[in-house]
């Protein structure tokens, strides 16, 4: 879809767009400051807030929209996405974050996606996005977040199975590979789903936060709950 999305999306679309991956951010922040150092903890909140302001500017200034360039600036930014996710999840940090957070909490917070899948369904309806990227489409993501909260209160009270909690993870990263493969093949470079299909909403703040902050969050969390259950 073209044009400028900010004009057809509802203040509560425009909120769940800022809010959840605001959410996600000072959740990460928080374990990391719970298991890490203070000087550790300064250097994560001024690099997360970086990283909020940069791809907020970076879609504003419209560089991110130049999908004609070569590379395309967006593209750069998912390869960006790819690299970050291990390299948060196998810093100093990221054990910092194993370290000081239960296993219920690293599955559990990963429902943020059952909300995110009701906010872009949302955004689907009121014409930001096309509907291959919704549960009426080809993602399935919301039943990640739906099993995230079922799983992480079920590792509260009871000694589930390594398997369960592996096989539920590995799950939940197919999902999420699945809707980040149908976004990336919407896009002009690709055009699969057709003109009228086209996803160029995350190229827009504040929808940019939805691959810069919630998918880097959910690539991140499953690589964690890999390590988490490696070292149980």
């Amino acid at each position: 879809m073209t044009g400028d999305p900010r004009l057809s999306a509802s203040p509560l679309v425009l909120a769940g767009f800022v809010v959840l991956p605001l959410v996600v951010t000072l959740l990460f922040v928080i374990a990391v400051w719970r298991g890490g150092t203070t000087r550790r903890t300064v250097l994560i909140t001024i690099g997360t807030a970086a990283w909020l302001a940069i791809t907020w500017i970076a879609a504003a200034s419209g560089v991110l929209r130049r999908f004609d360039a070569t590379p395309p600036p967006f593209a750069v930014l998912l390869f960006t996405i790819v690299i970050l996710g291990p390299v948060i999840a196998f810093s100093p940090p990221g054990t910092d974050l194993i370290r000081s957070t239960s296993l219920a909490a690293l599955v559990g917070v990963q429902a943020f996606r059952f909300p995110l899948e009701v906010v872009m369904h949302r955004a689907y309806e009121e014409g930001v996005m096309p509907g291959q990227m919704s549960y009426s489409g080809f993602n399935f993501d919301i039943l990640t977040g739906i099993t995230a909260a079922v799983l992480g209160a079920a590792l509260s009270w009871w000694s589930v199975p390594r398997w369960v909690v592996l096989l539920w993870n590995a799950a939940g990263l197919l999902l999420l590979v699945n809707v980040v493969t149908i976004a990336v093949a919407s896009t002009p470079l690709f055009r699969t789903f057709g003109d009228a299909g086209l996803v160029t909403f995350v190229a827009y703040p504040p929808f940019v936060w939805l691959p810069a902050v919630l998918v880097l969050g959910a690539w991140a969390g499953h690589l964690v709950v890999f390590r988490k259950l490696r070292g149980a």
